[in-house]
């Protein structure tokens, strides 16, 4: 029940903000599923409010509580937490995760907010980037400071994974300048011109499966994106479609794919010239024999316009190899049968078994004989 509590407190903050835009019906069903998920007196009380005076419950005594889109600085947030008089745990994050947030602060240039050095391959950049930006996603981190260095991260990656960023960033240095006014992007891009093209929350959707850049997202003046509103969005997009259909379309792609290879090397895979049985789904339906075995088979109309002399000879005897292990096969099944059928018979004292044994014609049987005879006599 306590792991629904943020998901409840993020339902409320949606509720507030329909309420505000003046949807009624939008704020009731996310208040709603907020009293499912937590039951909250802030919720309870948004709800008895909006019952009885409506829409203008989201303007009264039960306004909703302030969040980084409305206090932006990591100084705002610390100084409500200390006047609220709330414990770490009571918001939602922990010791560990003040002190990462710190740490990023702390950082002078892009490797070390990674904790990475200057000779990191693509491959562990990544996977220090994966790592970090689970830890400090807005949705997964509450501490003061959180949501800023999330973007410091997705800046921090933007940048060295772009080989002329990189490049560019490394003869210029890492040292974080001392004038603000060389700050870009809320104060975590270290130089001018180091701004990434892509946001990092966009940036952690197409890593994570959450989805490409929306056009749809709120924007903050200086036209980066603003991570609450857009979180809303996709969570309100999400449950529109009823499913995630990038996430599955990457689930299934391995099937795809095995489909794909399968049909390609049947059409790849030709088929033999030949049949030991008339085939007319594939032309096969002209007889001839073997000169050696007299064995039967059966080709196409084209057959003796494309294999001649040696080639004629090669596929005769691939007839006669196939053939006699068909039969050697099969007689092989025969013999299992009967003795199967003599041994019933004597245990359950059966005649009419036994005869049924005894009356077996052994065709494959005799084939062999006939053929093991040809070849003694060859």
């Amino acid at each position: 029940m306590e792991g629904n509590r943020d998901e409840a407190e993020r339902c409320i903050d949606i509720a507030t903000r329909a309420l505000e835009a003046g949807d009624r019906e939008k704020a009731l069903r996310y208040l709603n599923k907020a009293e499912k998920l937590y039951p909250t007196v802030r919720a309870k009380a948004l709800l008895d409010a909006l019952q009885k005076n409506g829409s203008s419950a989201g303007n009264g005594a039960y306004r909703r509580r302030p969040t980084e889109s409305s206090e932006s600085t990591d100084s705002q947030s610390e100084r409500k937490n200390q006047e609220s008089g709330g414990s770490d745990l009571a918001k939602g994050f922990t010791k560990e995760q003040v002190e990462g947030v710190q740490r990023i602060k702390r950082c002078k240039d892009y490797y070390e907010v990674l904790g990475v050095n200057k000779e990191v391959n693509e491959e562990e950049l990544k996977k220090a980037y994966r790592k970090l930006a689970l830890k400090f996603h807005p949705d997964k981190n509450h501490a003061p400071g959180a949501t800023e260095a999330f973007k410091k991260i997705g800046n921090a990656y933007a940048v060295l994974s772009n080989p002329d960023k990189r490049r560019q960033y490394d003869l210029t240095g890492g040292d974080e300048p001392s004038s603000p006014g060389h700050s870009h992007g809320g104060g975590f891009d270290f130089h001018r011109g180091f701004e990434a093209d892509i946001t990092p929350e966009d940036l952690f959707n197409m890593f994570f499966g959450g989805g490409f850049p929306s056009s749809t997202a709120h924007t903050f003046t200086n036209g980066r994106t603003s991570f609450s509103h857009q979180a809303d969005y996709r969570q309100e997009r999400t449950e529109e479609r009823g499913d995630g259909g990038f996430s599955m379309f990457i689930q299934l792609m391995p099937i795809v794919v095995l489909i794909v290879v399968s049909i390609l090397s049947q059409m790849m895979v030709s088929p033999p010239p030949y049949s030991l049985y008339s085939r007319p789904s594939t032309g096969q339906t002209v007889k001839r024999q073997t000169e050696n075995l007299r064995v039967d088979y059966y080709v196409t109309r084209d057959f003796k316009s494309e294999f001649k002399g040696s080639a004629m000879q090669q596929i005769e005897k691939n007839v006669e190899e196939d053939y006699v292990s068909n039969v050697r096969n099969n007689c092989w099944k025969e013999r299992q049968q009967k003795t199967d059928l003599l041994y019933a018979a004597k245990v359950y004292r059966d005649d009419r078994m036994r005869k049924k044994a005894e009356l077996m014609t052994m065709d494959n049987c005799r084939e062999l004989d006939r053929l093991n005879n040809l070849f003694r006599g060859g």
